[in-house]
């Protein structure tokens, strides 16, 4: 069996109950050693053999896979935050399909989540913004091009932007370019929830100057929308003691 386990954001208590208690019976451990807390790794069983994935290719990491089943040893791959973004875990479970070996997955905080704990912030603020676009800037790998960052800039609502750190400059250009105004208020935040974190409130405009000013060049996460400055934004129905739910009449 193979468990593809999400170790959360940082912070080694940041581990999902499931994720923790997977990762201390598993016989062979495969971490993203470039991104998840060696901290996490403490609690494995002593006979435990790991290995770090940042220096494999999916071949091997397969391969590794492959013999632990024949084994009949239990494999945990490790990954960085929540393994559904951005993990490339799709071409490891359809190689295991293809192998007829078995896998679950177990969801962990992503990075996303820890950097609005980190800023005290909410996403969804009513009447501000409602929808966040989870997104990065094309590098040596490309973004499908209808989801460039102009075009989901122009919708003018929160977006939280992944692997971009060193390119701030161009992003705050195309974010300006897409329609948000240069004033609009951004954040960098960097290895959230990671004793190390830092956390910076600027605008669109000066991301880069804020990132060099700090010395941040990779490893943060962008967000810009105006649930950053969390100014003015209305109070939600939910508790409103006008508002009348399933569980509660509201009063006149």
């Amino acid at each position: 069996m193979v468990h593809f386990v999400g170790a959360g954001s940082g912070a080694p208590d940041l581990i999902t109950l499931r994720g923790k208690r997977l990762l201390e019976e598993a016989d062979v451990i495969i971490y993203a050693g470039s991104l998840v807390n060696p901290q996490l790794l403490e609690d494995k069983k002593e006979t435990a053999i790991v290995y770090n994935s940042a220096k494999m290719t999916l071949e091997e990491v397969l391969a590794v896979m492959e013999q632990a089943e024949k084994d009949g040893k239990t494999t945990v791959r490790l990954h960085t935050g929540d393994p559904c973004l951005y993990g490339a875990i799709r071409e490891q479970m359809d190689a295991l399909d293809a192998r007829g070996i078995d896998y679950d997955d177990t969801p962990g905080v992503s990075s996303f989540q820890a950097a609005a704990a980190a800023l005290n912030l909410e996403y969804t603020l009513p009447d501000v913004s409602q929808s966040v676009v989870i997104t990065r800037m094309e590098g040596r790998t490309p973004v499908p091009p209808k989801e460039s960052i102009e075009s989901f800039a122009s919708h003018g609502t929160t977006m939280v932007i992944f692997l971009s750190t060193g390119m701030l400059e161009e992003l705050s250009g195309r974010l300006i370019a897409g329609g948000y105004d240069k004033t609009t208020p951004a954040a960098i935040v960097y290895k959230a929830s990671w004793e190390d974190e830092q956390k910076y409130v600027c605008s669109v405009e000066t991301l880069a100057r804020t990132a060099q000013e700090h010395g941040i060049t990779k490893t943060a996460l962008i967000i810009v929308g105006d649930v950053v400055s969390q100014s003015s934004y209305s109070r939600s129905k939910l508790y409103d003691p006008t508002f009348t739910t399933e569980f509660r009449e509201g009063t006149s």
